[in-house]
C-alpha cells in the first residue's frame, strides 16, 4: 500500500499546488506582450539619444533653416542694397554683394522724381475701402448662411465657392465691363474707388473662412442673447465681432495685401494717371528712371505691407486654423 499524504484543510486527491500557481503558491505572470518598437519617422528617438544622431539631427535642421531662410530673404537684402548702390556698381559683373559706398540719395530721389507720397496716399485710399467694404458685405454674408440659415443657403454657399475655381484672368473682361456700366444703373466706375472696392468685396475665399469660423461659435451663445431681447443684427456686432477677431484679422490682411500689391486690375480701370496706385505709377516711371533709383521706389513700396504683416502674423495661423476644429 502506498503512503499518501494530506493536506490539512485540503481533500484528499487534489494537487497541493494551487490552480493558476506555481509550486509555491504565487500566481503565474501573464506572458508579456511584444512591445512595438517600430516608429514613423525619419529618425527614431533612439537614434536621437546617441551622440552621432544628435549631431546628424542638429547638422540637417540648421542645414535646412538657414537653406530656406536664405532663399526667402536673399532677395529682399539684394533689393535693399541694390537701392543703396550707383547704378554702375549694380549693373556691374561679377556682383557685389556689399555696396562699396552706403547711401541713400537713391531712395530720395524715388520719393521726389516718382512722386511715391501721392502714390502711396492713393493706394493707401484703395485698400482701406476694400477692408471697410470687405468686412461689411463678407462678414454679413458669412453670419446669415451660417447662423440665420436662409433658404436655398447651401446653394449661394456653392455658387460663391464655385467663382474660387475660375482663373481671374478668365472673368476680368466681364467684370471691367460690368464696372463701365454697371447694370440697371449704367453707372461708370471707371477713375473711381469703387472700381478697387467692389471687386475686392465679392471674395468667395473670405466667406468660407468668415462662415466656418461662425460654424464653431456655441449656438447656445447666441440663444442667451434671443433671450436677452437682441435682435440679429445687435448679436452681429455685440457677441459675434468680439469673439472672431482673429478670422477678422486674417481677412483683414489678405484684403489690404491683395489690393496693395495688385497691378493688373488697377491698371485697367484706373487710367488716369493722378489715381495711379504704387505698382503702376512706378511700372509707368521704370523706363526714366535710373535702375538704383527704381530699386528704391521698389523697396518704399514694400515697406507698408512688411509692415502690416510684422504686426498681425500671429493672427493669420490662429484665424486660418480657427473653426477647423470642434468639441
Amino acid at each position: 500500500m502506498s503512503n499518501v499524504t494530506v493536506m490539512p484543510g485540503r481533500p484528499a486527491g487534489t494537487s497541493s499546488t494551487p490552480a493558476g500557481g506555481d509550486h509555491r503558491g504565487r500566481p503565474r505572470r501573464r506572458p508579456r506582450k511584444p512591445i512595438n518598437t517600430q516608429f514613423r519617422t525619419a529618425v527614431s528617438p533612439h537614434q536621437l539619444n546617441t551622440t552621432r544622431g544628435r549631431i546628424v539631427y542638429w547638422i540637417v535642421l540648421v542645414v535646412v533653416v538657414v537653406s530656406f531662410t536664405a532663399a526667402f530673404v536673399f532677395p529682399l537684402y539684394w533689393m535693399i542694397t541694390g537701392a543703396m548702390k550707383s547704378t554702375e556698381e549694380l549693373n556691374s559683373i561679377p556682383p557685389t554683394f556689399l555696396p562699396e559706398h552706403f547711401s541713400f540719395d537713391g531712395y530720395l530721389q524715388a520719393w521726389d522724381l516718382l512722386d511715391l507720397g501721392t502714390l502711396l496716399g492713393n493706394t493707401a485710399v484703395y485698400a482701406g475701402g476694400a477692408w471697410l467694404l470687405t468686412l461689411a458685405v463678407d462678414v454679413s454674408a458669412a453670419y446669415a448662411l451660417s447662423k440665420l440659415r436662409p433658404a436655398f443657403g447651401k446653394v449661394v454657399l456653392a455658387l460663391m465657392l464655385s467663382t474660387l475655381m475660375i482663373p481671374p484672368m478668365v472673368i476680368m473682361l466681364p467684370a471691367y465691363l460690368t464696372v463701365k456700366d454697371v447694370p440697371f444703373f449704367h453707372w461708370n466706375l471707371l477713375n473711381t474707388p469703387w472700381a478697387i472696392w467692389l471687386p475686392a468685396a465679392a471674395n468667395g475665399f473670405n466667406v468660407f473662412l468668415l462662415k466656418r469660423f461662425f460654424d464653431s461659435i456655441p449656438r447656445e451663445l447666441l440663444e442667451a442673447a434671443e433671450i436677452d431681447g437682441a435682435s440679429p443684427l445687435r448679436i452681429l456686432w455685440s457677441v459675434v465681432m468680439p469673439i472672431s477677431r482673429p478670422i477678422l484679422g486674417v481677412v483683414s490682411i489678405l484684403t489690404v495685401v491683395n489690393v496693395w500689391r495688385d497691378f493688373v486690375w488697377p491698371l485697367l480701370v484706373l487710367p488716369d494717371s493722378e489715381k495711379m496706385s504704387v505698382s503702376i505709377g512706378i511700372a509707368s516711371l521704370s523706363s526714366q528712371m535710373p535702375q538704383n533709383v527704381l530699386v528704391a521706389s521698389l523697396v518704399i513700396a514694400s515697406i507698408p505691407t512688411i509692415v502690416v504683416f510684422f504686426l498681425f502674423q500671429r493672427h493669420i495661423m490662429a484665424g486660418l486654423t480657427a473653426g477647423s476644429l470642434k468639441g
